[in-house]
């Protein structure tokens, strides 16, 4: 399987979640065995002699790779949530949405200034939460920051919401 085979499969969902929008839904290619092979192959591919420690996953989508991965390069998972879901002391950010603010929380004893960490999430648009997810990650001084994402939306230039010290890599882009 290849991208250009995956992005097949991901679903064009028009006018979501407002009109005018075309929202790439990648459910589709998760219930896909051999896309979800392709996604844990190439991540594997790209991270494993990087001496990640431990792979974030952004909620809620980051959720269904990250921990994968995680497993895979032997290395742990740690989710960043949304305000309130967590249930132990967190630090916190907020940051500017499209369609308004929005905080997210870390645990405070998730990580430490030893840890590589390779924050995942499902896709980069504008890029607005995974910067403010870099600059949570900042807050504890972590040896160094990796970025991925399964899919870009390349004309939304959503790199550009990212400082040059991170290395950024998108596995489908659009």
């Amino acid at each position: 399987m290849t991208a250009e085979d995956v992005k097949k499969e991901i679903r064009d969902v028009y006018d979501f979640p407002i009109k005018g929008i075309i929202f790439r839904d990648l459910t589709t290619a998760f219930k896909n065995p051999e896309c979800m092979r392709f996604f844990e192959d190439e991540l594997y591919r790209l991270y494993k002699d990087k001496g990640i420690t431990k792979v974030i996953g952004i909620e809620s989508r980051g959720f269904i790779m990250a921990p994968v991965l995680g497993q895979k390069i032997h290395a742990g998972f740690v989710p960043i949530r949304k305000k309130g879901k967590l249930p132990a002391d967190t630090i916190e950010i907020s940051y500017q949405k499209e369609y308004g603010t929005d905080t997210i929380q870390i645990h405070k004893d998730a990580l430490s200034e030893d840890d590589v960490v390779l924050i995942h999430d499902d896709l980069l648009a504008t890029g607005g939460t995974m910067a403010a997810a870099v600059q949570l990650i900042k807050k504890v001084n972590v040896k160094k920051i990796y970025v991925n994402f399964l899919v870009e939306l390349d004309d939304l230039k959503g790199r550009d919401a990212f400082e040059n010290d991170i290395e950024i890599e998108s596995l489908i882009h659009y």
